[in-house]
């Protein structure tokens, strides 16, 4: 079927969807295919649950007209996508980045929003059915999108760039995520860099961290563009503190007491200040826009757990990451500090090194105890004399209830594969 076909149908339906159980009547239905399970198959059950079309690629599970065969599914998804985009006539702030991309949306989407309606992606839609997906749920009544761009492998940021056609961008940093995926450091590099690549063909703006060499560095090929947060830049403040929640002074003097913790989380207040001034925000409103903002969804929150203050940081967890989690738990105020830390994933022949390096960093530190759950930790454990390491999260629960922490500041972080948030309960 020919995209202007296509798109036809999808302004008929108005809303898309990729999974049977959450159909809203009169979406269009996409029939993807993961390594185990073949959407086509729930053709008929799509239709029957109020699905107005059903996008399949296999002829033999065409029910009547209202399923519409194309060569490919994900193909014909991001196609769809990438034409309604070009329908779109608004501003696009992309971002991606190693670490902080959902946390920095969040904080775009929250100075942006005091000014204009704006469409930011949802939850961690950032993958190439992420995407388009996002873009699809925009519509000309908003004024700015913010899309969150992610990646594991070189070549996937140009693709969602090809897609999205970010106007304005910008690198949250680089670091070690996912670096036995992408075959090392500088292919992160190389990866990342794709964002910038698209902007400085298509003539868009980049905003980009004075203070980051890496980052710094990229600015070069471009004729204009916006830095932030040092003294001379064209947005400027300054981190004041971080114990636990970050302060910041804004460029007009205000202290801007934040619900986030980690003096990390500084470069990603300071890169949505800088868009809101691009954008024209009240430097007022900008500042409540991120006073307000309250992280979720085990992303740096603090849980007070009877006398025990938890960082719930356990969303996900990569090298940088950590590395981050670990230096801010060091630098609390607190008499007790316990790490309970977890494998960290999508690290491939990295993985045993870069936990061993982890237990040479809390080496390093005075931590009252640490903890350590998974299989891959195992090297950080052998690199950490006296972290108490268990294989399962429920060995790990089962000691912790029968020798309960009391009157610590407790760290919390692991791949998101590994559950630690279950522990909480716990503590």
């Amino acid at each position: 079927m020919e995209i202007a076909a296509l798109y036809a149908r999808f302004k008929e339906a108005g809303r898309v969807s990729t999974d049977t159980r959450k159909i809203e009547p009169g979406a269009m239905f996409f029939a993807l295919k993961g390594d185990r399970f073949n959407a086509n198959e729930f053709a008929a059950k799509a239709l029957e649950a109020g699905a107005r079309y059903v996008v399949i690629d296999e002829a033999r599970y065409k029910v009547d007209d209202r399923c519409l065969l194309v060569d490919d599914v994900l193909t014909a998804l991001q196609a769809l996508a990438r034409h309604h985009r070009s329908q779109l006539k608004m501003p696009v702030v992309g971002l991606t980045g190693s670490n902080g991309k959902t946390t920095s949306k969040e904080l775009v989407n929250a100075v942006l929003s005091q000014k204009f309606k704006t469409y930011a992606t949802k939850g961690n839609l950032n993958n190439h059915i992420g995407v388009p997906l996002t873009l699809l749920a925009i519509d000309d009544s908003y004024e700015i999108a913010v899309v969150e761009m992610g990646a594991n492998h070189v070549g996937e940021i140009a693709l969602l760039c090809s897609i999205a056609n970010p106007t304005h961008g910008f690198i949250t940093n680089i670091g070690r995520a996912h670096i036995g995926t992408f075959g090392g450091y500088e292919n992160i590099i190389r990866a990342k860099s794709e964002l910038y690549q698209h902007l400085l063909t298509h003539q868009g703006t980049v905003f980009i961290q004075s203070q980051n060499p890496v980052l710094a560095n990229m600015a070069e090929r471009f004729a204009t563009p916006v830095f932030y947060p040092a003294s001379g830049d064209y947005y400027h403040c300054e981190l004041i503190d971080a114990d636990p929640f970050v302060r910041v002074r804004a460029e007009n003097g205000d202290t801007i007491t934040t619900n986030l913790i980690g003096s990390y989380n500084f470069e990603n207040i300071a890169a949505a200040l800088c868009i809101g001034k691009f954008f024209g925000v009240d430097d007022k409103l900008a500042n409540q826009g991120i006073a307000a903002y309250v992280p979720g969804n085990m992303r740096s929150q603090i849980v007070q757990k009877g006398n025990n203050t938890v960082i719930l940081d356990a969303y996900n967890a990569n090298p940088s990451s950590m590395q981050a989690a670990i230096e801010n738990l060091a630098a609390m105020k607190a008499d007790r500090k316990v790490a309970i830390l977890g494998d960290m994933f999508e690290l491939e022949e990295e993985a045993e090194k870069e936990h061993a390096a982890l237990g040479a960093l809390l080496r390093e530190k005075n931590f009252t105890a640490v903890y350590l759950c998974g299989n891959l930790v195992r090297a950080t454990a052998a690199a950490l004399p006296g972290a108490r390491h268990f294989t399962t999260k429920e060995d790990l629960i089962a000691d912790l209830k029968k020798h309960p922490l009391e009157s610590a500041t407790i760290l919390v972080k692991a791949s998101r594969g590994i559950g630690l948030e279950m522990i909480v309960d716990s503590l």
